[in-house]
């Protein structure tokens, strides 16, 4: 696994934190997912998973920052906004106290997408992964992670299948990787949690 290292080119500002408003239930959303195991840190010390709430009606979003998977909890400083993503050039633009985590481009276009979008989550299960391969939409196993190709596949997805109506994907090229989405991060949280009771139970 080596979801913790940037793939993408980063134009960052440092800048002060999000504000509480930006935030809202950000933090309270990421840490009950880092609680289940959902968002965390791998033996070796790498971390997996991210979560992000769309700042208003455009496309910019705050995220949690990269290499914060292995914290319990969160605060503001541990958050940065993406402004803007180019997937043909490979850049994500963000400015806050952190760099934006490896999956930001992966977010942008799933907000993108769906206007109907408001929280989003990128969470590891290998037991869920392995279960919903191919039984939920899927993105193309050439596709690796936080890269354009993966962009690109998961535009594909909302293109050609019901990706918006299930509100989960999964990602054959990498490895437990998992997407869901909602209007807000409770509806995001809550579509994963049911997949984990309908497979686990």
């Amino acid at each position: 696994m080596d979801e913790g290292y940037i793939k993408f080119k980063a134009v960052w500002k440092n800048m002060p934190p999000p504000t509480p408003a930006e935030l809202s239930d950000l933090p309270f959303w990421r840490d009950a997912a880092h609680r289940q195991g959902l968002i965390g840190v791998y033996g070796n010390g790498t971390g997996y998973g991210n979560i992000s709430r769309r700042l208003g009606e455009g496309g910019s979003f705050v995220i949690t920052g990269s290499a914060t998977g292995h914290r319990p909890t969160l605060e503001a400083a541990h958050f940065t906004t993406v402004t803007g993503v180019d997937v043909d050039r490979n850049t994500v633009y963000c400015e806050g106290p952190v760099i934006a985590s490896s999956e930001s481009m992966s977010h942008a276009v799933v907000y993108q997408s769906s206007q109907k979008v408001n929280g989003v989550i990128h969470a590891h299960h290998a037991g869920l992964w392995e279960y919903l391969l191919g039984k939920v939409p899927t993105t193309g196993q050439e596709a690796t992670y936080g890269t354009p190709e993966m962009a690109r596949s998961i535009i594909g997805l909302f293109e050609r299948t019901n990706v918006a109506e299930q509100k989960i994907f999964v990602m054959e090229g990498h490895p437990e990787g998992i997407f869901t989405f909602g209007q807000n991060l409770r509806e995001a949280l809550r579509v994963l949690e049911l997949w984990l009771e309908k497979v686990l139970n």
